[in-house]
């Protein structure tokens, strides 16, 4: 795996034509937006560039990418990846793909090194930001399309620029995409100011059966098939759902466990810089950031929470 600044992944994408871009699994508003934002730059650039449609997008996200789909008869010259930190956590319809990857855009310390090159900057809180340092390498400047693009992506990865990953550098580069024509009063208000009544039938379930363990440091929300059942709940009605154990008084440790199908549990965890969800995730093969990571636990819900506790009690120096 080679190392490579924004500089020379603007010059390696330069040098280049014909890509394909490819997004992780549950794709969410920074993987997609990077993606469309990257796609968009390289086209301005006078490159061919399409995404490979990910069938798991939702409603949310998806006006800002069904332009960019790959034509099925569309043969790529070079495979590059945003936001993906591992081959196993590749778009259900990528997987015969994960061995060809020829650069990986990324901001996950928990990166793999997968690729043949790897361009990535742990201490951006988004990688929408990393995909525009790389864009205004290439060219100089973004169009108010891609900026629009990188907008929602910076914003989905901080909560609205409220998680503590949310930096100088961050706000920096949220200002320059606004300043580019990025509409971002509509975007808030879109993505993070409006629920859909399921939504928020959902939540009201979540909270009422949320759980506090060492002396209310740790919170745990647990999802159901059942309870999404009763709430006719879809996909986009459960995107962020890991951030309500998270903002409650006292809660340093937020807890997730959403039902995966089967036997598998898709954990969620949040923290503040108090503790380190990487770290917890690590242990059960997830990963992602300092305070944001996640992981799958085969096993019941009321198992995956044990072990998950356990782990938490082993690790954390409080």
């Amino acid at each position: 795996m080679k190392k490579m600044s924004s500089k020379q992944t603007a010059l390696w994408l330069s040098e280049r034509d014909n890509f394909l871009i490819l997004t992780h699994t549950r794709p969410d508003g920074d993987v997609l937006g990077s993606g469309a934002g990257l796609c968009q730059g390289l086209r301005e650039y006078g490159k061919t560039a399409f995404m490979l449609t990910n069938p798991e997008t939702t409603i949310t996200y998806a006006k800002y990418v069904q332009e960019y789909g790959a034509p099925e008869d569309f043969l790529p010259d070079y495979i590059v990846s945003v936001d993906t930190a591992s081959e196993g956590q590749f778009q259900i319809n990528a997987k015969e793909l994960t061995k060809k990857v020829d650069m990986s855009i990324d901001h996950h310390p928990s990166n793999t090194g997968y690729a043949a090159a790897t361009c990535l900057d742990s201490e951006r809180a988004a990688c929408g930001e990393v995909v525009f340092d790389i864009l205004m390498e290439l060219s100089g400047s973004v169009s108010e399309k891609t900026a629009q693009a990188l907008y929602v992506a910076v914003a989905a990865d901080t909560g609205c620029f409220c998680y503590g990953n949310t930096n100088a550098k961050t706000l920096m580069t949220a200002s320059r995409l606004v300043a580019a024509g990025a509409p971002n009063g509509r975007i808030n208000k879109e993505i993070f100011r409006t629920k859909s009544k399921k939504r928020l039938k959902l939540e009201a379930e979540i909270i009422t059966g949320m759980e506090y363990y060492m002396d209310d440091t740790v919170g745990v929300a647990t999802l159901t098939h059942e309870m999404r059942r009763r709430a006719e709940a879809g996909e986009e009605d459960v995107e962020d759902i890991a951030s309500i154990p998270g903002q409650v008084e006292g809660v340093i440790i937020a807890v997730t466990l959403r039902e995966n199908g089967g036997e598998s549990i898709k954990v969620s965890v949040r923290t503040t810089n108090q503790a380190n969800a990487n770290v917890i995730c690590s242990k059960f093969g997830g990963g992602g950031h300092k305070m944001a990571a996640g992981c799958i636990i085969n096993a019941s819900p009321d198992e995956a929470k044990k072990q998950i506790l356990e782990v938490i009690e082993q690790v954390w120096e409080k």
